[in-house]
This record gives C-alpha cells, structure tokens and sequence, in this order.
C-alpha cells in the first residue's frame, strides 16, 4: 500500500476546499426532505434503478432510497423499506417506484404485483398515497394494508387489516374500512366488489412476523420510532450508560479493525451527494443520525435527543486529504456537521440539534466558519476523533468515486501529518457514472417487464417529474466537484441530448450577522454532551426544532411538470341513485359474510384470525443482507 503524504501544496487545496468562493444566499426550496427510504431488507433477486437512469443494478441492503428509485423483486424474493417507523413489505413479482419522498409526503407507484404497509404513525398533515394502473389509494390511518395489482395491471385489491384508505378513479371514491377487501376492475370506470380479508398467505405470515419483531424492539425506549433502522441494533449490540453521554449503543461482533464508516462504501445520491453505505446488518441509523465517540476500549453511538423525527444525513463526518486520495473520520458528541449541498441556515440547525445534544449559537458560528470566512482570517477547527487512533479511514480517489468497498481498499497515510491537516466538511471529488450504485447491472431477466416498466398509474396528485440523466448533470457536477445541483435549479426533464443543469454554488448563510457562541471561539472543542432527553409525551413537529426563521416574500408557487408515467384521476362526479343503492348493497353483503366468519371461527377452537396476518410458512430467521459487492 502506498502512503498518503499530506504536502503543503495539499494543504493550500484543502484550505480552498473548506472555504470556497463567494456563495449565493441558499433558500429553503433548496432543502433536501428530512426522510429518506431505507431498504431494510432483501431475499432472492431484488434489483435497483437509480431516478433519472435507464440501467437496472443488484440492490444493496442499506441504501437510501428518495424520489424517483425503482425496485423490482424476481420471482422468489422479497424486500422491505423501512421510512421512519413505516414498513412497506414487496412480495415476489413486484415493481414499484417512489414518485415523491418529501417531508409530509410518501407516493408511490405499484404497477404490478404486491405491498403490505406497516403504518405507525400519520400526522393531521401528512399524504400517504399509492397509485396503481387503475386507482389512487390513500391511507387516511395507521394500520395494516395491503395492494394486490394483477400482471396486465387490469385489477387493483385493496385489503385493510386495521385502519381505513380511500380509493379513487374512474371518477368515484370509494372507502375502504377495517376488516374489508375492495377488488376494483377497469380503469374509464371502475367495478368494485367488496369481500372479508381474506386468511393470510405467506406473504402476509411474514409480514406479520416482521411487525412484532419491531414491537419487541428494546430500542425503542431510546430513541424515537421515527428514527429510519432503529429495528435492527437490538440483534448487534447492546444499551449501556457512559457518563457524560448518557445511554449510548455499542456494537458487538465487528470485524478486526472496525471503525465507524469504514466497512461500506460511498455513492452519490442527489440531492445530498457523497452518502455512506454500510455493509452491516445494522448500519443504517448509526451512520446518518447521532453521533461517534471512543468510550473505554471501543466506540459508542450516541443518539442524541429523542424527537420525533431526526433529520436525515448522508454521513456525520469530518474529511481529510484531497488528490490522490481522501480520508475522513466520524463526528463526535456535539460537533456540527456542515452539509457540503447547498441548504438554509434552518436546516442546518435542524440536522444538528436533532441529532446531537448541541447550542443553537455554535452550529450558527461554525456554519459561518465554513461558508463565509476567508482562508486568510480562518481559525482551526479541533475535533475530538481526529485524534483517536484507527478513527480515520482513508482510500484511493478512484475507490471513492467508483463505490468501491472501503475496507479492503484502505491506504496507509502518516497518522501524525493527518492529526494536523486542515478538515474539511466536504469532499471535492465529483462523480462519475460508476458512483450511482454499488451493485452491478442485472441481466435483463432479472428487470421487470417491459410493460410494467411502461405502464402509467392513476395520482390524485402530479408528483415531481423525474430528475435529468446522470449524463445531463455531469457537466455541471464537474464545476463544483463535490456538490449536488440545488433542487431548483435541476435541468427540466429531457429524454434526448439537452443542455446540462446551471452551475450550482457552494453554501451560504444569510446576510444576518453572526452571533456569538457562548461557548468560546469556534474552533474550541465542545463541551460534554449532557445525558439523554427523555421521550417527548407527543410527537411534535419537525419544524418545532430549534430557531424557526421568518420566511418574507417567499417565492411563487411553480406549476409541477406532468410526469411521463403518471395521470390524475378524472374528477369525482356525483354518486347516482341507483350507485348509492348499488353500494349499499354491497356493504350489508360484506356485513353478512364477515359475521358468518366470526362465527364460524367461534365455533372451531384455535382456528386463526382473518383480521390480520398470521405466519402460515416456516421462515427462517430474517436479517438484511449486503448484496454482492462489484468485482
């Protein structure tokens, strides 16, 4: 392994890197969502298309998904994304995108096959909506459901365990309560009939089964359930208190030579950039909320405060090093992390305090530091893993750029030249094609049909166009290198050659002026974090964290482009007599069969529910797995 020397002529680099050129005030349009996708969990062959690409790929268990990514599950596979404390289960045969993950909004699209979703919890103002060939199903509660599309995309099932959802298309809704399942066909017009649930499959055995492993979770008590992967530290690790920090999670069974951040990979994902991928079982929640720290003889996750919702990141750490290579370390106990995309100063509060026992005042001085000082005027920041041995992890700028496994492609570099390097919150490589995914492409037996792939769905709302091809933002990605284009000024959507995205711009704050930290000069290490909140009675909010900021004269409301596999619903029109009658009809049939079941059920000791999933197959015990990494 060759050495990284860090040379004064690196150093002159890093310092520009850190420190950039004069930025345009960031507005909050520009704010990435607050949640993203996980995908929690794969069997079999589950495959992956990057938004905005053509080209299908192995999916990897941890990657965040956002809008515009598409999942297909092969025959015999199966597959979970977890957002917050939401599960939504894919069964065999499966092709679903996400139109839109947004902070209040979760739409997708089910062109074949089946989910089940696990919904925790639904907030007075939040969307959830699923769009299939022939209706728009909204979930107006938290329960248990389930969406069948038949192969040809003719048949939409609407199951309802627990909760309520409404169905709309064909110029009708239709309510869908607790104990029903509406089997809608059509698409001008849509026939509806309505049948008990039906007694659980396989697939709904083990949906059910993944459902009480997360009401067992001992995790739980200590952070909230709308932290994305919280699920998975029961199974490696353990809770333990440590003075100053509070209850922290420690993990058990790592590889020799474990260090935070450095048995994954890095990709790029818009509109964050450069995001971390961990190949634990577990490696979700650790590498984008909380905090690091070296306790003892190991390292801990600090979770920080208990809210409702923690701002997502794509990874809480300091970088190091430039051209030829890269090396970075993770966060600690109330250090601020500086996103490298451009966002508003709210958003930076919000990502920090909700993460990390931190001031208000000192995320604002060391956001200043990093997007307004001068490289003349500029104090050292100090950060407490930098001096930990083994904490920094460093590789080749060709291992980075390809997300290539970190690991076993790591660099020796000189521990005491890299302890006094300048840190930067960003690394100013830019992408290339390679950087999209970790898994390699998949035959095309292994994608999903050439009609469900082109099939529209039915939205009661336009969702955001697809993002422009990776080809059509490189250019602009090449200006910056390091950045994601800002959200408003991505490149209108173009299936043919077109112009590249507008140069994008590095961070800026406001023109307010910077307040004073009360604790001392910006680059002095922060005091110890204080233990651990207790859980909030309620959730609140996430716009109740920290220091909202008055929003003046903001920006007119854009008119959202269609997207191409998208359609609204046609306008509800009046129910007729002889509908009305029609459905009532129906309802005091579905009445009359459930109470036969009931009874039916009474009368024969232990026979199982048809209310709600029970396991009816023998599974083996599920844990996500990695994928196979690229040779």
């Amino acid at each position: 392994m060759n050495p990284i020397r860090i040379r004064p002529w690196l150093v002159a680099i890093l310092v520009a890197c850190m420190f950039g050129a004069a930025a345009r005030p960031a507005a909050a349009d520009d704010d990435p969502p607050s949640r993203v996708a996980r995908l929690s969990f794969l069997r079999g062959s589950v495959s992956f298309q990057p938004a905005g690409e053509q080209e299908w790929v192995e999916a990897v268990a941890n990657r965040p998904l956002t809008s515009g990514d598409s999942l297909w599950v092969d025959s015999g596979g199966r597959a979970e994304l977890h957002v917050g404390s939401t599960a939504i289960r894919l069964a065999e045969r499966t092709s679903l995108t996400i139109l839109d993950l947004s902070d209040h909004t979760l739409q997708l699209s089910l062109s074949q096959g089946s989910i089940i979703v696990s919904l925790r919890h639904l907030d007075d103002d939040d969307l959830f909506e699923t769009d299939t060939p022939n209706l728009a199903f909204s979930l107006l509660r938290p329960g248990e459901y389930r969406l069948d599309v038949s192969d040809d995309g003719g048949s939409t099932a609407a199951s309802v365990w627990k909760g309520q959802g409404q169905a709309t298309g064909g110029g009708r809704t239709y309510s869908v309560i607790a104990g029903q399942q509406a089997r809608f066909t059509g698409t001008e017009e849509l026939g509806y009939e309505i049948s008990p649930v039906p007694p659980a499959d396989g697939f709904g055995g083990w949906s059910s089964e993944r459902d009480r492993r997360e009401d067992q979770a001992d995790t739980s008590n200590y952070v909230s359930r709308e932290l994305t992967g919280y699920e998975d530290l029961d199974d490696s690790g353990r809770w333990r208190y440590v003075a100053s920090y509070g209850m922290v999670w420690e993990p058990v069974g790592v590889p020799a030579g474990w260090a935070p951040y450095r048995f994954g990979r890095w990709v790029w994902i818009e509109p964050w950039g450069w995001t971390w991928v961990d190949e634990q079982p577990w490696g979700f929640a650790p590498f984008h909320y909380g905090r690091w720290a070296f306790a003892g003889t190991g390292w801990v996750w600090i979770p920080g405060p208990v809210v409702v919702r923690p701002v997502y990141a794509p990874a809480l750490v300091v970088f190091v090093g430039g051209s030829p290579g890269v090396g970075w370390f993770p966060l600690g106990p109330g250090e601020v992390f500086v996103p490298a995309y451009r966002v508003s100063p709210v958003y930076v509060r919000n990502v920090n305090v909700t993460n990390t026992h931190v001031d208000v005042e000192r995320v604002n001085n060391v956001y200043r530091h990093y997007t307004t000082q001068s490289p003349a005027g500029a104090t050292r920041l100090t950060y407490v893993n930098q001096q930990v041995p083994g904490a920094v992890t460093a590789v080749s700028r060709e291992t980075f750029v390809n997300a290539r496994p970190v690991a076993r492609n790591t660099v020796e570099f000189n521990r005491e030249e890299v302890a006094r390097a300048p840190v930067s919150h960003m690394a100013s490589l830019a992408p290339e094609r390679g950087s999209l995914a970790a898994g390699r492409p998949v035959p095309a037996a292994a994608q999903p049909p050439a009609a469900a792939r082109g099939r529209r769905v039915v939205s009661n709302r336009m969702p955001p166009p697809p993002p422009p091809s990776f080809s059509q933002r490189e250019p602009a990605l090449h200006v910056n290198p390091g950045q994601p284009a800002p959200r408003s000024e991505a490149a209108p959507v173009s299936r043919g050659p077109g112009a590249a995205a507008e140069p994008l711009s590095p961070p800026a704050a406001r023109g307010e002026p910077a307040p004073v930290a009360r604790g001392g000069a910006a680059g002095q290490a922060a005091a110890p974090a204080p233990a651990n909140a207790a859980p909030v009675a309620r959730p609140a909010p996430i716009e109740r964290v920290g220091t909202p900021e008055a929003q003046t004269n903001p920006p007119p409301a854009r008119t959202p482009e269609p997207h191409p596999n998208v359609q609204i619903a046609p306008p509800v029109r009046q129910q007729t007599q002889q509908e009305s009658q029609e459905e009532q009809r129906k309802f005091d049939q579905w009445q009359q069969q459930r109470q036969q079941q009931q009874q039916k059920s009474s009368a024969q000791p232990g026979a199982k529910s048809q209310e709600k999933p029970q396991e009816k197959e023998k599974q083996p015990k599920d844990k996500p797995t990695t994928g196979r990494p690229p040779q």
